[in-house]
């Protein structure tokens, strides 16, 4: 039994498959960037966005929301998310500092919002 859960989870899925509690759920950061790419995937979707500095750096920042299903079901359709289009996310950043987190709520350009992720705990 030891050695089928062992095997279990060392498969790459449920290794990638992580806690909430990575992320600052204390801290919420808000930035305006270009979304970059959008992977609408079980089990959440992926986001990158390139946000650019006060000196014209650019950096991108890898996020992680809501499964997809649960999104549609709640007024989230894929088709939101265009890419090249400017957004102003708030995430909980990575506590390992790192420029990953976990998505809150998205804000388009036409000023309206949607919750893309859980409220901090």
């Amino acid at each position: 039994m030891f050695v089928l859960a062992g095997l279990l989870l060392n498969t790459p899925s449920l290794r990638a498959h992580h806690s909430f509690t990575d992320y600052d759920v204390t801290t919420l950061v808000t930035f305006t960037g270009t979304l970059a790419k959008v992977d609408w995937i079980n089990p959440h979707i992926g986001i990158q966005i390139d946000v650019r500095d006060a000196t014209g750096k650019v950096t991108t920042w890898s996020l992680l929301g809501y499964p997809p299903n649960t999104l549609a079901r709640n007024g989230f359709p894929r088709s939101i998310l265009k890419k090249g289009e400017t957004i102003t996310i708030t995430v909980y950043k990575a506590k390992n500092g790192s420029n990953t987190g976990a998505v809150r709520e998205v804000t388009f350009p036409d000023g309206s919002r949607k919750f893309a992720g859980p409220e901090g705990r």
